[in-house]
């Protein structure tokens, strides 16, 4: 899932990136979602909360998602320095809430009702108290998949300490978000590259790595056929140390990452790449780092009816493409799939959808890879609910280390609509797996209100995307280009439960007589899963060198000895 812990998950720091611009899709009637025990607030006859929400002076009007964050004083720290906090993320704990805003100027006051959609409550209801209350106008309606990464893209408040619930409409003065976030912003850096509408910075002294990186800004024409406009894939294709003074051929990885990792996130992982085959702690290889986000999500490379043939970009498009302009192995024993979460699906899907182009996949903490169990959730259970267990317990999500369940599915989904009706965790699964509705739009697999399961989206879902089920269905054809290509690393106690459907995916494959590799590691989460022993980066380490054997299995080139 590469999941935000606030909200899914917080993948890896960002450089300032402008977001690639969103399509105008009109979002759903707002709903609020079911309310946890009533909690006395205000007398009856109150009115919803409130709040007037305008531009400062001198500014462009502009429209977007006004989000709101409340989060209780004494919870939040606060600079000495500082009269307070300058930014409140969402947490856990946050109360938060949301409502289309169609133009916001500085000449007059939107009323934005926090009541309308708001978790876990409407905030008229919210623990009478003091509040460190913020507005973000989020213009790109990117909130749901992760933080904004660009204090130029939206707009916020500094952080006001309020009462709430309030009787009176609060005021809001809504600011560039680099003047809040820092009393003397800077300039932004000039990019190293830009793709898409994203940049990553270019650092202060850059060094052989980035020396070594080369953008991918490829123009798909199938992508673009769909959609009736130029669609790009971007990316970073890092080349190996001595890749200019040699004539030789490199295997190649294809990386991409986890839900909440843009195109802006790509270059850290290449970095430490670099450095690990500089040293000769990895094998040299050409490394391919794919930006699979999207405005509805991550689209995993996977052709869908709703997000086009992503697959076929990949595949049929870039690679070729790549394989003319640089010294790869143009074959399938060259060609190799990695990824975490999300992107660890995306590993495992593109080795199973496309066995003939590559020659192994090494899938960390892959998205559900059997719906058996997704997340957690039998999907083609009869009379199915996402939010309850069979005996009517709350289904959850997220568990602690200890395994101990922090989370609810129902918890989270409707958190994550509050923030966006699409971008999210679950609306990027939708956008990805499921038919498309009447409405043009995709189906949702449950109901975020009531949790119930749509089991002819179920069935969908599993004949086109259950790698499972697809593997048991097709093993006859499979067998022959996919079998001993398979390589899954997760914790057995991943954050997400889905150590369970790799569990299943496991039991299938040896009822195949399937030849795959799964490593279930003991005490694992979803976030621990590099470190061997003493070394921080051992299981990158020990892919890499896993990959070169099945590409150079005659080459003297081993791993240095520990």
């Amino acid at each position: 899932m590469g999941v935000r812990l606030v909200g899914l998950a917080a993948m890896l720091a960002a450089s300032c990136a402008t977001p690639a611009p969103r399509p105008v899709i009109e979002p759903p009637a707002a709903v609020a979602a079911p309310q946890p025990p009533a909690t006395p607030a205000r007398a009856e006859e109150a009115g919803p909360q409130v709040f007037n929400v305008m531009l400062a002076p001198g500014n462009d009007p502009k429209s977007g998602r006004l989000i709101v964050v409340a989060n209780r004083v004494g919870a939040v720290p606060v600079a000495a320095s500082e009269a307070s906090p300058r930014a409140l993320p969402p947490t856990e704990a946050s109360y938060v809430a949301a409502q289309e805003a169609a133009s916001i100027t500085p000449a007059q006051a939107v009323r934005f009702d926090a009541d309308r959609l708001a978790h876990p409550r409407p905030l008229s209801h919210i623990e009478p108290g003091e509040y460190w209350v913020q507005v973000r106008l989020d213009t790109d309606h990117d909130m749901a998949y992760g933080a904004p990464t660009d204090p130029d893209a939206d707009f916020t408040s500094m952080p006001k300490k309020i009462t709430l619930p309030s009787a009176a409409p609060v005021d809001i003065m809504l600011m560039p978000e680099r003047n809040v976030l820092s009393p003397n912003p800077t300039p932004p850096a000039p990019a190293l590259f830009k793709c898409n509408g994203q940049r990553i910075l270019k650092p202060a002294s850059p060094g052989e790595a980035e020396a070594h990186m080369r953008l991918i800004d490829f123009v798909s024409p199938s992508l673009s056929a769909f959609w009736g406009r130029e669609m790009h894939v971007c990316g970073i294709v890092l080349l190996p140390p001595g890749y200019e003074t040699s004539s030789a051929k490199y295997p190649t990885v294809y990386r991409a990452d986890g839900f909440g990792s843009k195109f802006t996130t790509l270059i850290n992982a290449e970095r430490t790449h670099f450095a690990m085959m500089e040293s000769g702690a990895t094998p040299p290889m050409i490394r391919v780092h794919l930006d699979h986000s999207s405005p509805w999500g991550t689209h995993e490379f996977a052709d869908s009816l709703n997000n086009g043939p992503w697959g076929k970009a990949l595949t049929e498009e870039l690679i070729p493409a790549l394989e003319k302009q640089y010294r790869m192995d143009a074959e399938p024993s060259g060609r190799f799939t990695t990824g975490h979460s999300s992107g660890g699906w995306f590993a495992l899907w593109q080795q199973v959808r496309y066995p003939r182009v590559f020659g192994g996949t090494w899938a960390r903490a892959p998205d559900a890879v059997d719906f058996r169990s997704f997340t957690g959730v039998d999907i083609y259970r009869q009379a199915g609910n996402a939010y309850f267990r069979v005996d009517g317990s709350a289904q959850y999500l997220v568990r602690d280390p200890d395994g101990k369940e922090t989370t609810s599915l129902q918890s989270y989904a409707q958190r994550e609509r509050v923030f966006g009706d699409y971008g999210g965790q679950f609306d990027s699964f939708d956008w990805v797996f499921s038919p498309r509705g009447q409405d043009g739009r995709p189906q949702p697999l449950f109901d975020r209100t009531t949790g119930k399961i749509d089991l002819d989206v179920a069935a969908y879902w599993r004949e086109h995307f259950d790698i499972s089920h697809i593997i048991r269905r097709d093993w006859k054809t499979l067998k022959p280009v996919l079998d001993g290509k398979m390589h899954v690393v997760v914790g057995d106690t991943d954050t997400f439960h889905l150590n369970e459907a790799a569990t299943l995916l496991e039991t299938e494959l040896k009822s195949l007589g399937a030849t795959a590799s799964f490593t279930f590691v003991p005490g694992g989460t979803h976030f621990n899963l590099d470190r061997i022993g003493e070394d921080p980066m051992g299981l990158e380490k020990k892919i890499a060198w896993e990959m070169y054997a099945v590409a150079r299995p005659d080459s003297k080139l081993k791993p240095p000895t520990p």
